[in-house]
């Protein structure tokens, strides 16, 4: 039995921008999910066909998969997994907590959650730092969420730089990524959501996600998943 709907050809649907998961380099799709399913696709003698998707839409896809289609989801925030209730995960590989970036010259005093007071969140639709928001403003530590599209983060950190907001959360690596070549922001915070990320598949794909487990295990096994690991997250914890 064929673990896609087209034999040989598996879609992988990834979120972009998000460096270092995913990422145009030098014109070509790269980045650690990039590499990670070439390794896996190679092992199980499939053709990568790699897609962008945004946000949201990578759930509604995984409802109607198209020949194995599958993405990259976080296991540990329990809020963001019952929003993909409908898919399968792989077993998880990784995990990151969120990261609280900042204006070092208009607020060089940030060092921890209780400095945020007053100060207006900027947030990705669909992201899951929106639960870390979400909490924060329920408890006072912020003033309000600024909300943009998935494709808008770079206009999020523009208006960081610009004071029009005071911190934008993304998940540890990503907005650490995102703002090295920006010197006026930082990454101040992190703050712990131990989110465990793994492969999610459409509901009945449980045949391909068994087979990619047995990648990731041999992938492991060999070093591979270790280069990988040391190329794109140097001090990421594995689980």
């Amino acid at each position: 039995m064929a673990l896609t709907l087209t034999p040989g050809r598996l879609i992988v649907a990834s979120a972009y921008p998000d460096p270092p998961f995913d990422l145009i380099e030098n014109g070509s799709a790269s980045g650690f999910d990039i590499e990670l399913m070439r390794a896996i696709c190679a092992q199980l003698g499939l053709a990568l066909a790699a897609g962008a998707v945004l946000g949201r839409r990578l759930q509604r896809d995984l409802r109607r998969p198209r020949e194995g289609q599958l993405r990259r989801g976080h296991l540990g925030n329990d809020d963001h997994a019952r929003t993909l209730r409908h898919a399968l995960f792989s077993r998880p590989y990784l995990e990151f907590n969120q990261g609280v970036a900042v204006n070092r010259r208009s607020t060089p005093k940030v060092a921890s959650l209780g400095d945020l007071r007053g100060l207006t969140a900027g947030i990705q639709s669909g992201n899951t730092s929106d639960f870390v928001a979400k909490r924060l403003l329920a408890e006072g530590a912020i003033a309000n969420i600024k909300y943009y599209p998935y494709h808008g983060i770079a206009t999020a950190l523009d208006d960081l730089e610009a004071g029009r907001i005071g911190l934008v959360i993304k998940l540890h690596p990503v907005i650490s990524w995102l703002v090295k070549d920006r010197p006026a922001l930082a990454v101040a915070i992190e703050v712990p959501t131990h989110e465990k990320l793994g492969i999610a598949f459409a509901k009945q794909n449980e045949a391909l996600c068994e087979a990619v487990n047995g990648v990731l295990a041999m992938l492991r096994e060999d070093g591979e998943f270790a280069r990988l690991q040391a190329r794109w997250f140097p001090r990421a914890a594995s689980v």
